[in-house]
């Protein structure tokens, strides 16, 4: 089988820190470019293979995304409402070639989880949705990455069905099309600065949500990772889902890891609903 060239697979930027948090978390000193791909002899069944440190892509218990089958879930009356108290701050919207996602400048606020604060890092996207709902797959699942200064990770899950623009897309149009511009080369980042993005779109309440203790969804699938997927179901149009695409690597526009068994985990479920709708 013939090797890929650089622009057909992706790279991802292994933390040798083991904080494990994705790539454009990190400087660069901390940094080594790790090639990966969703599809072909780079793809997720061979990611294990790929570098030692993307061991627990094959040997993990409890690994992401899962299948949320809504009737097995179990309801907590012990968890809270997802406390997210974001702000205003400068960031950076970046393609790393496997997706596009919105790295987080400086200080924009945390989400609070059993009395602690997880600061929020960054954002992106997967397209179609990683995470599915009694077996659905979705258009689009946007991440919310959050990091406790020891190094423990939070990631809230928003799913999209088509539909509606979504608001926030909406507001990074230009600057999507203007990444799509900059296509990565190699292991290269494009960026493209935001300046101060307000982060009331992201911060939005929901009265339902999923919760259970997975993984990272790329290399090197560190575990140990609280999951939060949202149960309202966002809008999307097909033309915000192609501008997601548009930049990425041809072996990374379907960048969406099969699923994983739960091997025994449970999801538990947190809803203020008296019918179970998150309107």
């Amino acid at each position: 089988m013939a090797t890929p060239s650089s622009s057909s697979f992706c790279f991802i930027i292994l933390a040798f820190a083991l904080l494990h948090v994705p790539a454009f978390a990190f400087t660069t000193e901390e940094l080594e470019e790790v090639p990966f791909s969703y599809a072909g002899q780079m793809g997720p069944a061979n990611w294990g293979k790929l570098h030692p440190q993307f061991q627990e892509c094959v040997v993990g218990k409890s690994q992401s995304p899962v299948d949320i089958i809504t009737n097995k879930t179990e309801l907590n009356p012990n968890l809270k409402p997802l406390s997210r108290n974001y702000r205003p701050g400068k960031s950076t919207l970046v393609n790393n070639g496997f997706n596009v996602g919105v790295r987080f400048d400086e200080d924009v606020g945390v989400l609070l989880v059993d009395g602690k604060n997880y600061s929020l890092k960054q954002m992106h996207w997967h397209s179609p949705s990683e995470h599915r709902i009694d077996g659905l797959q979705y258009p689009a699942e946007l991440h919310l990455v959050h990091r406790t200064d020891d190094g423990n990770i939070a990631v809230v899950g928003i799913l999209y069905q088509y539909g509606d623009a979504d608001p926030l897309l909406s507001k990074l149009k230009n600057k999507l099309d203007e990444l799509a511009k900059d296509v990565c080369a190699s292991n290269e980042q494009s960026q493209v600065s935001l300046g101060t993005m307000d982060t009331k779109l992201i911060r939005r309440n929901t009265r339902r949500y999923y919760r259970y203790m997975g993984s990272l969804t790329t290399p090197p699938c560190s575990e140990k990772v609280a999951w939060h997927i949202l149960g309202k179901i966002r809008d999307i149009s097909k033309d915000q889902v192609a501008a997601l695409k548009a930049p990425l690597n041809s072996d990374c526009k379907d960048n969406s890891r099969p699923l994983q068994p739960l091997n025994g985990r449970r999801i538990q479920l947190y809803d203020e609903t008296p019918d179970g709708s998150d309107f």
